[in-house]
């Protein structure tokens, strides 16, 4: 999957953050140490990661992600990344 969205609320921008929904890549999930959860009274789930967005980020470079853009959206940071698939 070439894109990807991270996102953290902006009073919680040293973690955890948002890395991903129930049909995000797993190896890059399991690259992050992310943990699925399913929050209650919602009907999917999310990955997460306690660490800040600047770490994911570091961490998602290095396996060939890049930002595409970034976001504020009322209270939550918002970034899009994508990896070329070659």
């Amino acid at each position: 999957m070439p894109y990807m969205l991270i996102s953290t609320q902006i009073r919680l921008e040293t973690g955890p953050t948002n890395v991903g929904d129930e049909y995000s890549d797993p190896a890059v999930m399991s690259y992050l140490g992310a943990r699925k959860t399913t929050m209650l009274g919602n009907n999917f789930s999310e990955y997460h990661v306690d660490d800040p967005p600047r770490l994911v980020l570091d961490k998602l470079e290095k396996i060939g992600f890049r930002v595409l853009s970034m976001t504020g959206v009322g209270q939550t940071l918002v970034w899009c990344l994508h990896r070329d698939t070659e």
